[in-house]
């Protein structure tokens, strides 16, 4: 298929984050061209849906095409703590009974290829196996180039298609290219989070223990006995289960003597309730590492372009929010530049408009992150505090675009001591503070990404 020299509006990326603005954008009536630089289908992790993604599903045309799948249903989340005592599990449809509180656990190479090939059925110019090599800026050159790109406006994309560089105009970039964050890294906008520094490694088996019923498809917490990490379990079609450990970078990543390999199974031994979930299963893949996962943009938005997805930030995997806030930033930023391109203004602050309310968003799931991390019960906490069991629910559920949850603070803050230091730890790095953080050096351990 050829690819045009000029669109509206080009998408770097074809993950959740690109397919979910480029769809909207062209069912604005805007002309997209969408290039995702590997070939898809294409592994990724991010396999739990939570069900506020529902609603962009929905505007995306895309829940006719989930509820065929054979993907697997998801109704709620259990935890199971560091004594191997499991809470009750947080059922959505009791909380909300919508059909939107039935979600679904999905294989990402599957979804994404859905969302990609949705996003063509809307008119959206999508090639995968193309790579955005750079971002142009108008006066683009060498020196200076983040100071430069900070201060002038994007104006299109450079491309490497079938060995030779092509350029392509746009009146608005959007970089959705995932954790490479092309636009982020070129202007220096990265903030590491300074509470948030964890790693994972994640394998896959067959014929694990899978629960009953409306516990099924549950996504489980399972803390480790010694308090140092937790796994996830999340249970996929095929009898396949996802099982992984996040434990702090330090912890995971330094001082072991063997391979990743090593690390995962001394977790499973020190993790009853692991252990006795796999020990009739198979392991069916090798084993998956990351790092560096917490970490946000200094900024959503400037002249010409406009950050989702990945490339904006990401928080992490413990409540699964990952592809809420991949769907939901997508959303907000094509609003953003359809109402801009209609009245001809694609500044930054018209295509960041929706950037405070959405990092409020994301700080309110930072925060109960944070809660978890320092010691927080969902067990404990509901047994003491019983009539805002929904409204911990509406957190689980992904509902953090509203005020009305922040009621849930004041009680978490005196229940566990102390009350207040933990306060001060999770408010470090928050947005509001952003700015406060931009000169800091932060200390890396050995070995993650500058």
């Amino acid at each position: 298929m050829a690819i045009s020299s000029e669109y509206d509006v080009v998408v770097i990326g074809g993950g959740p984050a690109g397919s979910t603005t480029a769809t909207l954008l062209a069912q604005g009536g805007l002309a997209v061209g969408l290039f995702e630089r590997e070939k898809f289908p294409r592994f990724h992790i991010g396999e739990s849906l939570i069900p506020e993604t529902y609603w962009v599903l929905k505007r995306l045309n895309m829940l006719e095409k989930m509820q065929q799948s054979h993907f697997v249903k998801k109704h709620s989340v259990q935890f199971i703590n560091a004594n191997g005592k499991l809470s009750a599990p947080f059922y959505f449809w009791d909380n909300k009974p919508h059909e939107c509180s039935q979600t679904w656990q999905v294989v990402r190479s599957e979804f994404d290829q859905m969302m990609l090939d949705n996003a063509r059925e809307h008119g959206v110019d999508a090639h995968d196996g193309v790579h955005v090599i750079e971002v142009l800026f108008e006066g683009d050159g060498e020196a200076d180039r983040a100071e430069r790109a900070q201060s002038s406006r994007a104006v299109g994309v450079a491309i490497k298609h079938n060995g030779q560089r092509k350029e392509i105009r746009a009146k608005v970039v959007v970089d959705a290219s995932g954790q490479a964050a092309l636009l982020m890294n070129r202007m220096k906008l990265r903030l590491w989070d300074p509470i948030l520094n964890k790693g994972a490694i994640w394998t896959y088996w067959e014929g694990a223990y899978r629960d009953t019923g409306r516990d099924e498809g549950a996504t489980m917490v399972i803390q480790t006995p010694n308090k140092d990490g937790w796994f996830w379990n999340i249970p996929l079609h095929d009898n396949i289960v996802s099982l992984g450990v996040v434990a702090p970078f330090d912890y995971l990543f330094k001082g072991r003597q063997g391979d990743h390999e090593a690390t995962y199974q001394e977790e499973v031994a020190k993790t009853p309730a692991i252990h006795d979930r796999i020990k009739n299963a198979k392991r069916v893949t090798g084993y998956f590492a990351t790092r560096d996962y917490s970490y946000r943009s200094t900024e959503v938005a400037g002249n010409g372009w406009v950050l989702v997805g990945d490339a904006f930030g990401f928080l992490d995997p413990l409540y699964s929010s990952g592809v809420l806030l991949a769907l939901k930033s997508g959303e907000l930023a094509a609003d953003a530049i359809v109402e801009g391109l209609g009245k001809g203004d694609t500044s930054a602050a018209q295509l960041g408009n929706w950037g405070d309310n959405f990092n409020q968003g994301v700080d309110r799931m930072r925060r109960l992150v944070c809660e978890y991390y320092g010691g927080f019960s969902f067990g404990k906490f509901v047994k003491n505090y019983p009539d805002l069991r929904n409204t911990v629910t509406d957190l689980l559920i992904g509902d953090l675009f509203t005020d009305k949850v922040d009621k849930v603070w004041g009680p978490m803050e005196t229940l566990y001591e102390p009350g207040k230091k933990r306060l001060e730890t999770w408010r470090e790095g928050m947005t509001p503070d952003v700015a406060q953080h931009k000169t800091n050096e932060l200390t890396l351990p050995e070995g993650r990404r500058p």
